[in-house]
């Protein structure tokens, strides 16, 4: 059966890339501000019918309370299986810059063996990795012994929580025995990993105001306070001189038991310039997978073209803070507004706003789900499994554990470090969808016999 199924995903696999291409092409950004929302809708349409096609006969779309649609699905199997989830979403990062892409971000493109697109890999390979083993586990005349349902979020990259609210309201739609969520990825391409932990979130954004106008920088420069002056010297309280993040009251000496993280392979996978020197202490695991993180997304104040001899009365900063499991996010936020209002200088006004929130997550490897997937992942790729932790956030992980603590939650997924997701030039490597998708398979058609 293992060589029939390996054979049924590798001939299906042309058929992937059509299916990547169809939706790619769907600019399925979950935010109206920037694209009509019929392209949602269309990418929730093609994924319900996809997997109909597939024996998700009972499949609907479901609005969620920050308006996004759910795709979900379940197909039955034999009385008294235990019942896998499917997780994916549908909806992608907004392009950016499209200047930035080596070829249009909506239209995939094959280049140097890899496949290039916006949601390519975040998470649009991993919707089409989960059909392509349900295609070969068919094409094989495998009937998995177990319940399937399928969930296909529409707003993850938005973090608006709409499923999260979802799962609260309707748990029976997601009650499962072993949680498969497919949006992370090997540690690099090839080596099968599963990750067994995420930093939570907690974002603020804040704002400065020192004067009721612009001023003329040449009249009254010197006494005047100068808002972004200000804004700058709080920012720079956030983190120390080696580039640890220093948030007062904080913990950030934590340690990583997991597999190790080349720092010259980070360096590759961040893309970071000759002679740039890696910031913080500790490991590079240590400080993406089990410590906290401060980052600056985005400042607002005058561009640099057009901008005129004064000084200016407000300035903005939109912040982005990771924290490891154990930690708080709400408390650790709190911890952030603090530490921002004591550091303002020179009596200048300051507001904090806080923003939504995420909370980490961490799951046991202990279960028979996991030696099962440990055993179809080796299988698979031929070499032997790692645990690693991710620096980004699933909120939808921390819900599902709340409401059913005795299930396994694995994450799984397409995404290596080339993949460059969120970035401009995403991309994935087809042979990720490949094995992954045998890899599933393999786990389907033996968990629970």
């Amino acid at each position: 059966m293992t060589e029939e199924l390996r054979t049924a995903v590798r001939e299906l696999m042309p058929r992937a890339r059509e299916d990547l291409s169809a939706l790619v092409a769907m600019k399925s950004v979950a935010d109206a501000r920037q694209y009509p929302p019929e392209e949602c809708a269309a990418a929730a349409h093609w994924v319900l019918e996809a997997f109909r096609a597939q024996g998700f006969a009972d499949i609907e779309a479901i609005e969620t309370s920050d308006g996004s649609a759910a795709v979900v699905g379940r197909r039955p199997g034999p009385g008294g299986a235990p019942t896998v989830l499917l997780y994916c979403h549908y909806d992608v990062q907004p392009p950016g810059n499209e200047e930035l892409w080596g070829s249009p971000p909506f239209t995939l493109t094959e280049r140097d063996g890899r496949w290039y697109g916006r949601g390519a890999s975040d998470c649009k390979g991993n919707v089409v990795m989960h059909l392509t083993a349900l295609r070969a586990l068919a094409a094989a005349g495998v009937d998995p012994s177990v319940h399937l349902t399928l969930v296909a979020e529409g707003s993850e990259e938005m973090g608006t929580g709409g499923l999260e609210d979802l799962v609260r309201e309707r748990p029976e739609l997601f009650a499962a025995d072993m949680i498969l969520i497919a949006d992370t990825g090997n540690t690099e391409v090839g080596e099968p990993t599963i990750t067994t932990s995420l930093r939570g979130i907690a974002n603020v954004v804040v704002h400065v105001s020192t004067l009721e106008g612009e001023i003329h920088s040449g009249v009254f420069g010197g006494p005047a306070p100068d808002a972004i002056t200000a804004l700058v010297h709080i920012l720079s309280t956030l983190h120390d001189s080696a580039g640890n993040t220093t948030v007062e009251g904080l913990t950030n000496d934590q340690e990583w038991a997991g597999v190790s993280y080349d720092g010259d392979q980070f360096r590759s996978d961040a893309g970071v310039l000759e002679g740039v020197q890696l910031t913080g202490s500790g490991s590079v695991a240590e400080q993406v997978w089990a410590r906290p993180a401060l980052t600056i997304l985005g400042i607002d104040c005058p561009p640099v073209v057009g901008s005129a001899a004064a000084i200016t009365p407000r300035a903005s900063a939109r912040l982005n803070l990771r924290v490891p499991p154990g930690t708080d996010p709400a408390q650790a936020q709190k911890l952030l507004t603090d530490h921002l209002r004591a550091a303002a200088p020179w009596g200048v006004h300051i507001e904090v706003v806080p923003e939504s929130t995420g909370s980490p997550f961490s799951s046991s490897t202990e279960g028979a789900g996991f030696a099962q997937l440990k055993s179809a992942l080796t299988d698979a790729y031929g070499r032997e499994v790692g645990f690693a932790g991710q620096g980004g956030s699933i909120p939808l992980c921390s819900a599902l554990a709340e409401q059913f603590p005795d299930a396994e939650i694995a994450l799984i997924g397409v995404e290596e470090p080339q993949c460059r997701i969120h970035a401009p030039d995403e991309s994935v490597d087809p042979s990720e969808i490949e094995n992954l998708a045998f890899a599933e398979a393999l786990f389907l058609s033996r968990y629970g016999r």
